[in-house]
């Protein structure tokens, strides 16, 4: 299975889990982030092995990427993502932005990676390691502005 058609099937699964959560409430910051770290593991470990490893690294990645994901969705609130979004404005590609969050003690650090264009639009790629409960964890992702110049995550 080539990578684009697991990237595909991915992000179909997540967004179709995502969909039925959203159908009795909003998602919430745990799920968004299982959904969103789901499809980055299995973009991950599609590219780890051949034929069925594969497949079976594809599946491991997504349940990997979930579990993180969903941990950090559920440690980030409002002023985190506003932060992040801080950062993403002000902060130059490779300079770290740091803070703890007072009410709930878990310390960020946000970087912007890379800065390019994307239909016309400024797109950065960044990653947030976050410590929380005393573990470190990753996300990396990509933001582009949208028509109102607000950084929207991809």
């Amino acid at each position: 299975m080539n990578f684009v058609r697991q990237s595909l099937i991915v992000t179909i699964v997540g967004g179709t889990a995502l969909a039925l959560a959203a159908c009795t409430h909003p998602p919430t910051r745990e799920q968004t982030g299982a959904v969103i770290g789901g499809a980055a593991g299995g973009v991950i470990g599609s590219q780890i092995g051949g034929g069925r490893g594969q497949m079976a690294a594809t599946i491991v990645g997504t349940l990997a990427g979930a579990a993180i994901g969903g941990a950090i969705g559920r440690s980030m609130d409002e002023v985190d993502r506003m932060r992040v979004q801080q950062t993403l404005e002000t902060a130059p590609d490779r300079e770290t932005r740091e803070w703890r969050n007072p009410n709930t003690g878990q310390q960020y650090r946000a970087t912007p990676k890379r800065t390019y264009e994307r239909d016309g639009r400024p797109c950065r790629e960044y990653e947030v390691l976050a410590t929380i409960d005393g573990e470190a964890e990753t996300i990396t992702g990509t933001a582009c502005r949208d028509v109102y110049g607000n950084w929207v995550m991809q």
